[in-house]
């Protein structure tokens, strides 16, 4: 028997360990970017020394709404209907103001059946960080386009995509949002540096992720692929498989620099880092770049905009120090004569 005894865990400023800011096992697929945004998120609540009670989670449906259950597992969280998450948010922040929103989305979640909703939430300047996965498909339903995916974008089973991608970024600048950036799932030392970044902004911060879908997005020809077998089987029952991979990471590469990154199915991205003198500040030429990289098909990755001075919601309305969450009954309920005062004015 060894006489050794186990190095104790390192502990952070606020006595937890890296171990203490898990959710539960990730079911998600192998190698899915997604699995690489929640241990970026692990590492960054490690290394701010967050309590898990000064956060909540939010989310709303989809592979990338499974993500909240998988990071910060003793922290307060709603996962709510499809594309409904600000709304969730914008009551629950505004009942306690004190927390900070992590709110975990997806390209269909945000820019198909819950664009609305994300729009208001950049008007209305929540303090919360919206992380959108993006992939360009509906992972959890098998595989169709969402609204993000490329023009001439093909699937195996929804054809050719005819419909132009709806920019998230672009969206965002447009509605008036003060903190939004664009990164790649694989790139794990960008995506934790704009995540620390976003969790200071004053007011709601957009993240928009690559994160490649390993089941879905392929586009496989061979004898031995998923699809030829699925066309030539006489099956006795429905079964899907999901192969395992590697996560996709990127190396160290410099502003202004363009990157290829290979895809599992064999196609390719191309990442650009925004030049070293490119000015965030400027709205203006934060939309005219996106729109460059749009037409030459690639994702510049970054800080794209930032605008500190917009006040918050809850700057806005004037809310009490203390959350109202955290009011007594006698503070919330108004006086008999206050209310008889209000019923007066109404006769």
């Amino acid at each position: 028997m060894s006489n050794e005894t186990a190095r104790p865990a390192a502990v952070n400023l606020v006595g937890l360990t890296k171990n203490d800011y898990k959710g539960t096992p990730s079911t998600l697929c192998k190698g899915c970017g997604h699995n690489s945004i929640v241990n970026q998120v692990i590492q960054i609540a490690y290394e701010l020394n967050i309590r898990p009670q000064e956060i909540i989670r939010l989310s709303g449906i989809g592979c990338s709404s499974k993500s909240v259950a998988y990071f910060l597992g003793n922290t307060f969280g709603f996962n709510s209907l499809h594309g409904r998450m600000p709304s969730i948010g914008t009551g629950a922040l505004m009942a306690n103001h004190r927390l900070r929103g992590i709110g975990v989305s997806g390209d269909g979640d945000t820019a198909s059946i819950g664009i609305g909703q994300f729009k208001h939430l950049m008007r209305r300047n929540l303090r919360m960080v919206y992380v959108v996965e993006n992939n360009g498909v509906y992972g959890l339903t098998k595989g169709q386009f969402s609204a993000t995916a490329d023009q001439g974008q093909v699937l195996k089973y929804a054809g050719e995509n005819q419909m132009p991608p709806v920019d998230i970024c672009m969206e965002a600048i447009i509605s008036g949002c003060g903190f939004v950036a664009r990164t790649f799932s694989g790139d794990a030392r960008q995506v934790r540096e704009l995540l620390k970044a976003a969790l200071s902004h004053r007011g709601t911060a957009v993240l928009d992720i690559i994160s490649p879908c390993v089941a879905f997005n392929n586009h496989d020809a061979s004898t031995k692929s998923y699809g030829y077998g699925k066309e030539h089987e006489l099956p006795l029952h429905e079964l899907g498989w999901v192969p395992v991979e590697e996560e996709i990471e990127v190396g160290a590469y410099e502003p202004g620099e363009m990157r290829v990154v290979e895809m599992h199915d064999g196609s390719h991205i191309q990442l650009r880092k925004l030049e070293s003198d490119y000015d965030p500040s400027d709205r203006g030429a934060a939309l005219s770049r996106l729109q460059t990289a749009a037409d030459q098909r690639e994702f510049i990755t970054g800080l794209i905009y930032y605008d500190q001075s917009r006040p918050s919601l809850a700057e806005l309305s004037d809310l009490t120090e203390m959350p109202i969450s955290q009011l007594s009954p006698a503070q919330l309920r108004p006086r008999p004569e206050a209310l008889d005062a209000v019923m007066a004015e109404l006769k």
